[in-house]
Order: C-alpha cells, then sequence, then structure tokens
C-alpha cells in the first residue's frame, strides 16, 4: 500500500470519526501547549533571576571585616577585624588569580542638594574597576570614575538613576554641579537603570558614586566598609578565599582557620545555587506538563485501537490479497503518527501564541520573558515521538497479528 493511499484513508477516517478524532488531536494539542509553555516561562523565569542577580555583579566576592572567634599569637578572640585601604596591594601582590579589586567607603549621613531639591543618599567611594565588577553603566553621553579622577582627587560623581531623578528631574544631569554637603560636584555620568535585586547596602541606584581618593580627603580613610573582587576562574574561588584568610590572618593577626574573622560572600555559590534550582524547577515542570501529554497520547491509543476493531474485515481483505503483517503495521502505526502531528502543529501554534502574547504582560521584571529556547523544543519534540511511538505501536502490532481467515469472518 503506497503512502499516499494511506495518508487518504486516515483523512477519510477523520472525517468519518470527527467528533472522536477532534476530541483526541485535542488532546494532543493542549498536551503540547502544556509542556511548551510551562517549559517557556521556566526558561523566562530563569533567564529574569540571573539577570537579577546579576545586576549587583556577576562572579564578584565581596569581602567585610568580622569579629574573630579564635585566640591567636596571644591576642583573645572576639577582636574585630577592620579592613584598610592600605590592604589591597599587599592582597593583589599575594593572590595573582585576582584580576581585579576595588576597596569600597560607604556614607549615608551627608546631604545632597540641586538648587531646593535635596536628599540623603550612600556615597560611596571607589576606584576606576568597581563600575564594571559591580555592572554600574553610565548612560550614553557619561562616564565612570578613571585614573586621572583617582590621580587629582577630583570632585566628580556618577548618579543613581533614582538619585538622578530626584534632583534633576526629566532635565539632563552630565556636566550639571552637585553640591555634597558643601563641595560641589561636577556629574560625569548617570547609571543605566538595572534590575538589582540583591545588596550589601543601598540599591546602586540610590547611590552616588565618587573616586575612592576624593572620599578620602572629605570624609577621612580609617576603615573600609568593604571590598570586592573578581578571579580568574571561578574554580579556584575555594583556593582564593583560602588564600585570602591565610594573607588578612597575617595582616591583621588573626587564625587563617578562623572563618568568621573576615566574611566572604561569593556570588558565583549563588549562581551554582541558581543553575540547580532551575535545573530541578524546569523538569518539575516538564514533568507537570507531560502529564497532560500523556493523557492525550492513551487517547491516541485508545481510538487506534477502536479503528483496529472497526477495520478488522478491511485487513482480513488486505491480507487476502497480498499485504503483508509490516505493511498493516505500518498503516496504523502512521496512522497515529499522523494524529500526534496535527496536534503537536496546532499546539505549537497555540503555544507560539500563547507565549509572545506573554511578552506584552507587565510582568517581566518578576517573572522573566517567556521564551521557546532549543531546548524546550528539544524536550517536547522527544515527548511527542516518546508518545506517538507508544500510542501507535501496541494498536499496529495488534492489527498485525490479526489472522486473515479471522478477520474475514469478523461480524458474521
Amino acid at each position: 500500500m503506497s503512502l499516499l493511499v494511506t495518508i487518504q484513508q486516515f483523512f477519510e477516517d477523520l472525517k468519518a470519526q470527527k467528533l472522536r478524532s477532534s476530541l483526541t488531536i485535542t488532546g494532543i494539542t493542549w498536551g503540547t501547549v502544556s509542556v511548551v509553555v510551562l517549559l517557556a516561562f521556566g526558561v523566562g523565569l530563569q533567564q529574569q533571576s540571573k539577570k537579577n542577580m546579576h545586576g549587583m555583579g556577576n562572579g564578584i566576592m565581596v569581602v567585610f571585616g568580622n569579629k574573630t572567634t579564635k585566640p591567636f599569637q596571644g591576642y583573645p578572640d572576639g577582636r574585630p577585624v577592620h579592613l584598610r585601604y592600605r590592604d589591597i596591594p599587599i592582597i593583589k601582590q599575594q593572590i595573582p588569580q585576582i584580576t581585579k579589586i576595588s576597596p569600597e567607603y560607604r556614607s549615608n549621613n551627608t546631604p545632597v542638594h540641586v538648587g531646593t531639591n535635596i536628599t540623603s543618599p550612600t556615597i560611596v567611594g571607589v576606584n576606576p574597576s568597581y563600575g564594571n565588577m559591580r555592572n554600574i553603566i553610565p548612560q550614553m553621553g557619561g562616564r565612570f570614575v578613571d585614573k586621572l579622577d583617582m590621580q587629582q582627587r577630583k570632585r566628580v560623581v556618577i548618579l543613581g538613576d533614582d538619585i538622578k531623578g530626584q534632583l534633576f528631574g526629566d532635565s539632563t544631569a552630565v556636566g550639571k554641579t552637585v553640591y555634597v554637603g558643601q563641595s560641589p560636584f561636577l556629574v560625569i555620568g548617570v547609571m543605566k537603570h538595572k534590575v538589582q535585586n540583591s545588596s550589601y547596602g543601598d540599591r546602586d541606584q540610590n547611590c552616588l558614586f565618587i573616586p575612592i581618593t576624593t572620599y578620602q580627603s572629605l570624609f577621612g580613610d580609617k576603615y573600609l566598609n568593604d571590598f570586592i573582587f573578581k578571579i580568574d576562574n571561578p574554580e579556584h574561588a575555594d583556593q582564593v578565599k583560602a588564600d585570602l584568610r591565610q594573607t588578612m590572618g597575617s595582616i591583621h593577626k588573626f587564625d587563617p582557620s578562623d572563618k568568621d574573622a573576615i566574611f566572604i560572600w561569593d556570588t558565583n555559590e549563588a549562581n551554582k545555587f541558581l543553575m540547580y534550582f532551575f535545573m530541578g524547577f524546569n523538569i518539575f515542570m516538564g514533568i507537570i506538563g507531560s502529564f497532560t501529554l500523556t493523557v492525550g497520547g492513551i487517547g491516541v491509543a485508545n481510538i487506534m485501537f477502536i479503528v483496529v476493531k472497526e477495520k478488522t474485515r478491511e485487513i482480513g481483505i488486505k491480507r487476502s490479497v497480498g499485504a503483508t503483517s509490516k505493511n498493516i503495521m505500518f498503516q496504523f502505526f502512521f496512522e497515529s503518527f499522523l494524529i500526534v502531528a496535527i496536534g503537536a502543529v496546532l499546539g505549537m501554534f497555540i503555544s507560539i501564541l500563547m507565549v509572545n502574547g506573554a511578552a506584552y504582560l507587565p510582568i517581566k521584571q518578576y517573572v522573566g520573558t517567556p521564551h521557546i529556547s532549543t531546548t524546550v523544543m528539544i524536550v517536547t519534540i522527544s515527548l511527542l515521538l516518546l508518545i506517538s511511538i507508544l500510542a501507535g505501536f501496541f494498536p499496529a502490532r495488534k492489527a498485525a497479528k490479526l489472522e486473515p481467515v479471522e478477520c474475514l469472518r469478523y461480524g458474521m
């Protein structure tokens, strides 16, 4: 039997059993929609969560001074460990895996004003590498702190986008003057808006960033609030943290095994957690969606068993004129595949419409934009192939095993 004849008979069967066929195809359609849409939302949520987390910086470590919990070389426990600016060159020299490092001062007790607009933001003293590490990207027409600003202790400032709105409204800020306390500062940049779901102080949108040397001139340089750094390879993280404790222990006279003496926030660990969390989350979503698809597959198997029963005499006639068991098996297997294929195509079409429509909903900041990725397509197609094989194999095998004589006697 030719493929064309098989397809023709398939569509004749669909016309003859419109309600039964449409319900079966609908089951596959909505099963496909369930898998694709759930996984697409899972992918969108994963991407948005990464974006939100990386608002503070990608692959950085933040170090804070704490208190010792072990006595060391005659020093008692409970001593505070204060980070100092002079620690940074030593750390950079002792740990070559650190590619970028910036000390950080913070103050939020100084009013900042432009005319009658006044606010009390967090003022942050940093060096040029800070902006790139912390994803503080200036808007077009502006820039971040550079080496010349550091050398000359320039009174220049980069505004967080929210602070810019409070001080300047909708007008341009770059090139204008703001007063930090009574000191005039030239605005050289405004931070691009970013989503930031974590921080260790104020959100960057509510901060002012000035050269660290300028900060020291205005506020002094007794203790750092923290310092941040990046390393050449995340796989070296554990060794770098051990070396850092060794170096800091030597500088501040505490036991390097005292992990509470300094606190190291490794954002790479959060990346690993996020990866494994969403791996499990997406697997769970795929399983939930596949339940609906499985129900549709059971419907396909049922309808094919019914078709086999209804076509028993037809099978006998075909076998008597030369059709082989393989011919019969291929016919019913192919018909089940066509039912799944029609439902899958409709499901994909509806899924694309739903995913594209969801992109216009005001939910991007919270759950991201659903995305039908290559992985989603591979998983969906694999499930559909599995369903079509299982749904068609057993009815087709039953039809192929029918004896021609028994088939011709059926219903007599």
